[in-house]
């Protein structure tokens, strides 16, 4: 669901995203509400291919919710204007990735970005065997993240310390594993799909399933294939080029909330919540429910939360106040 569109004039100096420069010396941005799940390819790094969708679609205001490696591909949802406020609850949405390993060999990397450093050989694997490794990886459990990662340490990302050829303790995090299933016969490479929590690294994942079948290995292909509630269908750069009404391929921001019961208020009510104020809601909500609340004609207003006698607050509100 889109807004009424406006546009602004923007003067700006061509930007170079990627191998293309998708800046122009001058440039419509409009207000846009919506998202967008874009299949990003290959190559392409999260914020380049978000500054190439932004432009597209001459997007005031747009954001990624969950980067994805240049090396890995599939589902990046873009969230434009009012629906950026939704990129914090994506972000910390499972996931669902598709994952090849190649096992008998390593990279320092955990994955096809260096050169592979150590080979070893890859005893005799029978599906059984890999399917009840693939099981016990399953269910809560401490990670320890790579050192090529972003998280920080004293100030410094850690893959800019790999790239130094240093190495430091990290803290292992508490992940969840939803479901971790193999794909296709066992080989000499090992395909499985896995629902994990937000921080969940799939390359340690990969490396530890490896260590635990005899052997080592590193990740070769990675796709991410859903962001819940998200699970397709999407679209690439390329179709969005091709297409001139891509705004009809835009999600309404409050399909992120599905989960939540709904309640719809009248005008006056309406009016109140935009101020701030407690309104009445009816069905009366619970103390402390979280709602999506609707306007009279079906507008998305935002969440807001149950108070006592049968009143709600705002929580956040997703439509600009006037």
């Amino acid at each position: 669901m889109t807004r009424p569109v406006t546009w602004t004039i923007l003067r700006t100096t061509p930007m170079r995203l990627g191998p293309e420069v998708v800046a122009t010396p001058r440039r419509f941005r409009r207000e846009l509400d919506g998202i967008l799940l874009l299949d990003k390819a290959l190559g392409v790094s999260s914020n380049a291919a978000l500054q190439r969708v932004r432009a597209l679609f001459g997007a005031a205001k747009a954001g990624h919710a969950g980067s994805l490696d240049p090396l890995a591909s599939g589902m990046l949802p873009i969230c434009f204007g009012q629906a950026t406020k939704v990129c914090g609850r994506l972000l910390a949405a499972s996931k669902t990735y598709r994952v090849t390993v190649q096992l008998g060999a390593r990279t320092e990397s955990l994955d096809c970005e260096t050169a592979v450093i150590e080979r070893l050989p890859i005893p005799p694997l029978t599906e059984t065997e890999v399917d009840a490794t693939l099981a016990a990886f399953t269910g809560e459990q401490d990670q320890v993240p790579p050192m090529h990662s972003a998280v920080k340490h004293e100030g410094k990302r850690l893959y800019e310390l790999a790239r130094r050829g240093e190495s430091v303790d990290r803290i292992a995090r508490r992940i969840v594993i939803h479901r971790l299933q193999r794909i296709g016969p066992v080989t000499d490479r090992l395909e499985f799909e896995v629902d994990c929590s937000k921080g969940t690294y799939i390359r340690t994942l990969a490396a530890d399933i490896a260590q635990r079948l005899g052997t080592i290995g590193y990740v070769s292909a990675l796709r991410r294939t859903a962001v819940e509630p998200f699970s397709g269908p999407m679209y690439t750069l390329d179709v969005l080029t091709e297409r001139a009404d891509r705004d009809v391929l835009l999600l309404a921001t409050d399909t992120v909330f599905q989960d939540l019961p709904a309640t719809r208020l009248d005008e006056l009510a309406e009016k109140s919540l935009m101020q701030g104020q407690s309104v009445s809601a009816t069905p009366a909500p619970a103390e402390g429910q979280l709602l999506r609340a609707y306007a009279a004609r079906g507008r998305f207003l935002g969440l807001v939360e149950g108070r006592p006698h049968g009143r709600v607050q705002p929580v956040r509100l997703f439509v600009t106040v006037e």
